[in-house]
């Protein structure tokens, strides 16, 4: 039985306008496409995560890992629950 891989968009969708790639993720623009697309096998997934946070370093990385992992485990991104909380 294989895994369903959770997207890592941590909801901070900014790009960098020197590499492509997003400052939350680290995904550039095609890479978030083909995320989308239901088509996308889980092997495509687990590879991109892998060449994704090769990308980062440092603050960024840790960043990133904290909140990827927040979102498999409650199923929402820490900087969108703290954003959805600031709204209420």
């Amino acid at each position: 039985m294989n895994k369903k891989i959770i997207s890592p968009c941590i909801s901070i969708c900014k790009t960098d306008p020197i590499t492509g790639y997003c400052y939350g993720c680290a995904r550039t623009d095609e890479e978030k496409e083909i995320w989308k697309n239901e088509k996308t096998n889980e092997e495509w997934k687990m590879k991109n995560l892998e060449i994704i946070t090769s990308r980062m370093k440092g603050w960024q990385l840790n960043t990133f890992k904290e909140s990827y992992d927040h979102k498999i485990k409650k199923g929402i991104s820490i900087f969108k629950k703290n954003f959805l909380q600031k709204k209420l």
